[in-house]
């Protein structure tokens, strides 16, 4: 056993167990960690939008290099401060609705490509995807097993027609390939949250105390 004599180690220590001892019940020492967390991430992201978004993408250009096109996405981004003058606050629904519009519009296009296209190119049976599975036969099992899948959970969302005779089969073994998505997602989130508490126990049991290598 041999503890740590840095001082950031033991910072990063004792903010750890005051993290941890929520799991005893709100406190004191939680909040100032919790806090303090929220402080440095905001700080954190000011000073990088500021450095690698704001400085190099709109001031350099417009206030060095004399490049007045940019004054208006300047003065819209000053609009969103017009929420501090009650007065003119409504002007703050202008930057806000041009933000959404991008991001909306930006975002369509590689959604339906990331979550629609690429999914119907992973369910179509083709010799490409049963060689993806790396499975030799079982590729091919799964493949149609994911194929069949993937149509009767379509089936179970299909509500213009009552759920009877092989659509009520069908939308019945869709419910169950529902609920194994389901399974698999919580399985996942509760295997990161595991894999985050057994980094800070090897952090605080062999970096801090020495106790583990």
């Amino acid at each position: 056993m041999s503890i740590s004599t840095a001082p950031w180690v033991w910072i990063s220590a004792l903010l750890s167990i005051a993290i941890l001892s929520f799991l005893y019940r709100d406190n004191p020492l939680y909040k100032f960690a919790e806090h303090l967390f929220i402080g440095v991430a905001n700080g954190y992201a000011v000073t990088f939008y500021w450095h690698n978004i704001l400085v190099p993408a709109l001031f350099d250009p417009l206030f060095r290099q004399g490049k007045l096109l940019y004054i208006i996405p300047f003065i819209i981004g000053l609009l969103y401060f017009t929420r501090f003058i009650p007065k003119i606050s409504w002007l703050v629904r202008i930057p806000i609705g041009i933000t959404i519009g991008y991001y909306v519009g930006a975002s369509i296009p590689a959604s339906i490509q990331a979550y629609i296209i690429k999914q119907i190119q992973g369910t179509i049976l083709t010799p490409y995807n049963f060689q993806t599975w790396n499975a030799g036969t079982m590729g091919v099992i799964w493949s149609v097993i994911l194929f069949i899948g993937v149509l009767c959970t379509l089936s179970y969302f299909y509500f213009s027609k009552a759920h009877k005779g092989i659509l009520g089969t069908t939308s019945r073994v869709g419910i169950i390939f529902v609920m194994i998505g389901f399974g698999a997602a919580f399985g996942y989130t509760v295997m990161a949250r595991i894999s985050l508490l057994i980094g800070r126990l090897q952090f605080l049991l062999g970096d801090w105390l020495g106790i583990i290598h």
